[in-house]
């Protein structure tokens, strides 16, 4: 996708984190903005942020994980802009819980954002690219798409089936000589509000919560806060790779090669067949 200026990019998750530094980014290359968030207030700061320096850019609360809300949210943007030629599904929540302790409500509301999210926003959207026969989709995975972390279960899964989808959507477009783009976003360690997504729990899921950190747990969370703050990509330079991506036709964007050796081993016991390989210290850090 070579010429974005006035085109349309909708980002969800797009009111902090990555999905904001994307949309900065975009506007900076003369796109119309949507961003699309569950959190109102500082989803209206992020707008004026953007409009404060003279671009257009729209804000929608939005549950990724409802598909009236997301209709809705699709109607909002084709009444300011039309149809967005760049799909930027970006919204996801972080748990951390071990499959035994995890409970059906931790799964439902993983599944529901980071899984789901994904699907309403290729079933509402991708027809209308596949029509149009021009723009582009970013769907946000993880290193955790390639990677099994353990005690991070349910997150885990919704990020390999991340990766599958873009894979599979990539593989259908091509062979139908479609010219819309996929990328794959996998981030490692970013500086981002992820780690605190608790704070966005549905209250329906909160009873049913396996989340309830002691003293330690708190105190070694701080810890790996104050490290990820320090040392880790700054969601600027994420944004910077997506942007060349979505310019590239770029399929895979991984933001850097910290974890590439645990991806590596992981790889090579699938070829061999031998013992899979312990989860290396930067993975297990998390």
């Amino acid at each position: 996708m070579k010429n974005l200026t006035g085109k349309t990019a909708l980002i969800t998750g797009g009111a902090s984190g990555i999905g904001l530094a994307i949309g900065r980014r975009l506007a900076e290359s003369g796109m119309k903005i949507a961003l699309a968030d569950i959190e109102t207030p500082i989803l209206e700061e992020a707008v004026s942020e953007l409009k404060e320096l003279n671009y257009e850019a729209i804000g929608i609360q939005c549950d990724v994980s409802d598909l009236d809300s997301m209709k809705g949210m699709k109607s909002q943007i084709a009444e300011t802009f039309g149809n967005p030629e760049l799909i930027c599904l970006n919204a996801g929540v972080g748990f951390g819980a071990s499959i035994s302790e995890a409970t059906i409500g931790d799964w439902e509301w993983v599944i529901g954002v980071n899984l789901w999210g994904i699907i309403n926003g290729l079933n509402l959207f991708l027809p209308a690219l596949r029509e149009m026969d021009e723009g582009h989709v970013v769907i946000t995975a993880s290193i955790a798409g390639h990677v099994s972390i353990p005690n991070l279960g349910p997150y885990n899964a919704t990020k390999f089936a991340a990766v599958t989808i873009a894979e599979t959507l990539h593989h259908e477009l091509r062979a139908d000589n479609s010219a819309v783009g996929v990328s794959c976003l996998c981030p490692g360690f970013v500086a981002t509000n992820i780690f605190n997504s608790e704070r966005n729990r549905p209250e329906n899921f909160v009873k049913d919560s396996s989340f309830d950190l002691s003293d330690a747990d708190l105190l070694q969370r701080e810890a790996f806060m104050e490290w990820i703050n320090a040392n880790a990509k700054q969601p600027s330079e994420v944004a910077e790779l997506v942007y060349e991506a979505i310019s590239n036709d770029k399929f895979w964007i991984f933001t850097d090669d910290q974890h590439i050796g645990a991806v590596n081993s992981r790889h090579s016991s699938i070829i061999t067949g031998d013992e899979l390989p312990e989860p290396s210290a930067l993975v297990t850090d998390l």
